[in-house]
């Protein structure tokens, strides 16, 4: 149950969307017992973001949930691939690019709960 959430100040389109989700779907399987069957992704583009007080290039800040735990090792294996899937497909240096993890123990769908 992985959700990644994509802020961005890239502006995507259609076609480079569909390539992000589906290089994510790809990707999630670096994090033990996650799959694409179970992936849930958003993307927000054209958000207007400053790092280091500057708008001058794209930005962009991922949010990656995961319904248990996430070993340091996967996290990192998961950092690097995101930042090349961004700087692959829509052009973000990837000191542009912030990743957040976050782990939970109670997760909801279909009606209840895992």
């Amino acid at each position: 149950m992985p959700y990644i959430n994509l802020q961005t100040t890239s502006k995507v389109t259609d076609e480079k969307a569909n390539a992000v989700k589906s290089a994510l779907g790809k990707a999630i399987s670096i994090i033990p017992g996650k799959s694409e069957n179970w992936l849930m992704v958003k993307i927000e583009d054209g958000q207007s973001m400053w790092f280091r007080g500057d708008a001058s290039a794209d930005t962009a800040f991922v949010s990656v949930s995961v319904f248990g735990t996430l070993s340091d090792s996967a996290a990192d294996k998961m950092t690097a691939e995101i930042c090349d899937i961004l700087g692959k497909e829509l052009g973000i240096a990837p000191d542009r690019i912030y990743v957040r993890y976050s782990e939970h123990d109670k997760w909801g769908w279909n009606g209840g709960n895992f």
